[in-house]
């Protein structure tokens, strides 16, 4: 399947994460473990299929990424020592950035939520500039700060002058930071191992930190209402399967600024469908249409220059 193809439908199926959570009436700890846990069956057992195969020496993939192009070939199915601890690392930073965004929607709005959050390429940019050595081109920084700017002007008619909706800008903020490091970590691990063992051990980790801090703030993690349980199989089976396991897998084609940027999609189609809800109806002002067009023609601009690095 086209890298590009698996990339824009992993951004549409992040879109209506905010607005589900929203309608939760679960703690966010339990709302993030969660869509962790009921996800892990699947990635599990796609990941033994995959190390099978890997075993078997049926897989070996090339990579071209940027200038010069890195090839890389998979000779093992299990992950190197390194790859492993640098799994650890990125489950924790998932689990901070799932924990911090999910809290946010407590204190403010979505839309304010999931643009300070989709600040991360700023910082993504910064990590894999210093750590991977990886440079967006000229054209493709103008197609950040669009997107960002863009995504800015969304949440500019939806500022909040309380201290309640400060301390949820706040915790997204914190999101925007983690997920950037969560993205940054996966771009170098996912050069040596395969999408489903990335993302069930990823994942096992963000959920058993999460866990662990319901445990610690007696926070339940049972005893719903079956709406909870719906939302969660619902996070679960979109915004998770899909939409985080498909940046995952684009992580491997993209450099991780272009993913990143991709994602600025979400606070468009976020906000569209928390005005539709009628549960939410939060009705965008003319600053989030404005913003919404600039944040499309930002993506446009990054992602088309950044397909000059996906997998020949």
């Amino acid at each position: 399947m086209s890298p590009a193809l698996v990339l824009l439908v992993a951004v549409l199926a992040t879109t209506y994460a905010g607005p589900l959570i929203r309608l939760a009436a679960a703690p966010a700890l339990a709302i993030a473990f969660w869509r962790l846990v009921m996800v892990l069956p699947v990635t599990g057992g796609l990941a033994a299929w995959e190390n099978k195969r890997v075993g078997s020496g049926e897989w070996s993939q090339t990579v071209r990424s940027g200038t010069p192009a890195l090839t890389v070939t998979n000779h093992s199915p299990l992950p190197t020592p390194r790859a492993l601890v640098l799994m650890l690392l990125s489950g924790a930073l998932l689990a901070a950035h799932f924990w911090s965004w999910i809290a946010s929607l407590r204190y403010t709005t979505v839309a304010s939520s999931v643009v300070l959050v989709s600040l991360r390429p700023i910082f993504v940019w910064a990590l894999a500039a210093a750590w991977l050595g990886e440079q967006p081109s000229r054209r493709e920084r103008w197609g950040i700060v669009l997107a960002v700017a863009g995504a800015v002007l969304i949440g500019v008619g939806d500022a909040r002058l309380s201290l309640g909706h400060l301390r949820g800008d706040l915790l997204a903020l914190f999101g925007a930071v983690t997920a950037a490091g969560y993205f940054t970590v996966g771009r170098r691990v996912r050069r040596t191992v395969g999408v489903w063992t990335y993302a069930t051990v990823v994942y096992a980790v963000a959920a058993a930190l999460l866990g662990l801090a319901a445990w610690s703030q007696g926070t339940a993690l049972a005893g719903f209402a079956p709406r909870d349980w719906r939302i969660f199989a619902a996070l679960a089976a979109g915004p998770m399967l899909v939409g985080h396991t498909g940046l995952n897998y684009a992580l491997k084609h993209f450099r991780a600024t272009t993913v990143n940027v991709a994602t600025l999609g979400e606070p468009v189609g976020a906000t569209i469908i928390a005005w539709l809800v009628p549960a939410i109806a939060e009705t965008p002002p003319w600053t989030a249409v404005a913003g919404g067009a600039v944040v499309v023609a930002g993506i446009w601009l990054s992602v088309t220059e950044g397909a000059g690095s996906t997998e020949q």
